[in-house]
């Protein structure tokens, strides 16, 4: 009974609370023609951290403003914080440990047809071709090299298998200018943006015309021409980075942003809440993109944490966001680009969470059949496989055919095969290139380094690779 009296307090408490802030924050538009360019620089940044907008809603923040008239009366009520004003109460209530979990959005069913009332971003015939072509390229990538990793003919290697929508899809709904910092599972940006495959065979070879001069492990590509930051095995550490690069973009007032992508585990490091919340304060143009699989390698997101995910952290931290359907193309095509056109012309920050599975194991180093069940895997691979529902919706329009398919895939395979085989035969970079590219002129202890290590080759040389010039 008790229990029962102090709950029925308690929602009153909240029914009150509710009133009264409905009561005070009121929409009012700005006077005249106003704009946030004119208005106070201080005032302007209070209304974008205190405007609020319901599930699906986009609502530009410089519309709101702060009405207090309600209790001007009694002044006591309010305190003038810095950062907004806060409603005084009588009532002690903690905020809720809500365990409801937020919508995820979603524009194709299973069976690849479009979920009646879906609001999305339309793709034409040629985008869409274009998208689903890239996807099957990049599958057929990760089979080849991942059979070459289990030959030995390169040392390491990772799929994006069961993700290739959030690959191409996000990558697609992007401009060359916006700059991308990966993680290490997003090739497919980089395929999109015209990254060749004898590129990608260059860098997993480590021949003499990898970017990086064979000094990264497999699967590190980086593109200055394309706008694409040199992978970094470090958890979250391109988080960070992002958020500079976006203050940049801002302070040059370029007409694009920066995009971040990172797993469900690099939200566990504390790059990732510096990143958003240095976001949100400098008010800079960045989409953060977390590809939530639910593994992050060998520990599920319920050993990770008990909050519900990414989004609502970046609500938390006073970020715009949304869940989206990670397997879903046209679901991520979509909430990618709105999220770049908000981030653009509202100079803010996006949270995009991607909720999908790895279907292949975390890399070749591992063996995820030790810590998932089998058939979970099966079904996330057959049941849900994001390209051929998106095939299926492809079809659908009569805009791909069987002989479409069979042609491509021939096509890639003969193409990649042949990269291979070049990036192969290729010769490595120099020895002495381990040690340039840091210092404009290289320092005495590098110097010993290098001498060191030529002695030693020069004594072992059966311990190191022939094909590496010295």
């Amino acid at each position: 009974m008790a229990m029962a009296v102090w709950l029925g307090r308690t929602r009153m408490a909240h029914q009150l609370i509710r009133r009264q802030y409905l009561h005070v924050w009121k929409p009012k538009p700005l006077a005249g023609d106003q704009t946030p360019a004119a208005a106070p620089a201080a005032s302007w940044s209070l209304r974008r951290r205190l405007a609020s907008t319901t599930a699906g809603e986009s609502v530009s923040p410089q519309q709101y403003d702060v009405d207090c008239s309600a209790t001007s009366s009694n002044p006591d009520q309010i305190l003038d914080f810095p950062g907004g004003k806060v409603m005084f109460v009588s009532e002690m209530a903690f905020q809720s440990e809500s365990r409801e979990r937020i919508n995820c959005y979603r524009v194709l069913d299973d069976n690849g047809r479009i979920i009646s009332g879906s609001c999305f971003q339309e793709v034409g015939k040629e985008l869409a071709q274009k998208m689903y072509s890239t996807m099957v390229t990049l599958q057929v990538m990760d089979t080849i090299f991942y059979e070459a990793q289990r030959q030995g003919r390169i040392s390491f290697y990772l799929t994006t298998i069961g993700e290739e929508a959030i690959n191409i899809a996000s990558a697609a709904a992007l401009t060359s200018d916006d700059v991308v910092l990966p993680q290490y599972r997003e090739p497919g940006v980089l395929l999109w943006r015209g990254f060749t495959l004898q590129e990608f065979a260059n860098q997993c070879f480590g021949n003499r015309s990898d970017y990086g001069k064979g000094r990264q492990m497999p699967i590190h590509y980086g593109s200055n021409r394309l706008n694409y930051f040199t992978v970094s095995s470090p958890i979250a550490t391109q988080i960070p980075h992002a958020v500079g690069a976006a203050y940049s973009l801002k302070m040059d007032g370029k007409n694009a942003c920066s995009v971040t992508y990172f797993g469900d585990g690099g939200t566990s490091e504390g790059d990732f809440h510096a990143a958003l919340n240095f976001a949100a304060v400098m008010d800079v143009p960045v989409v953060f993109f977390c590809r939530n699989n639910g593994w992050a390698i060998s520990t599920p997101t319920t050993e990770q944490f008990r909050s519900d995910g990414a989004v609502i952290r970046g609500q938390a931290y006073g970020i715009r966001s949304i869940r989206v359907d990670g397997n879903d193309a046209l679901a991520v095509y979509s909430a990618v680009h709105a999220a770049r056109e908000m981030a653009i012309s509202e100079c803010r920050p996006i949270l995009v969470e991607a909720l999908t599975y790895r279907v292949g194991h975390h890399s070749t180093s591992d063996d995820s059949t030790k810590y998932r069940p089998i058939d979970e895997i099966e079904h996330w691979r057959t049941s849900r496989d994001p390209v051929s529902r998106y095939r299926k919706w492809v079809e659908g329009n009569g805009w791909w055919s069987d002989a479409d398919e069979a042609e491509l895939r021939s096509k890639v395979r003969k193409e990649l095969l042949q990269a291979i085989q070049v990036a192969e035969r290729a010769q490595k970079p120099p020895l002495a290139e381990l040690f340039t590219d840091v210092y404009d002129t290289v320092p005495s202890n590098l110097r010993e380094q290098e001498k060191l290590l030529r002695e030693t080759v020069k004594k072992h040389p059966g311990d190191y690779p022939s094909d590496v010039p010295v």
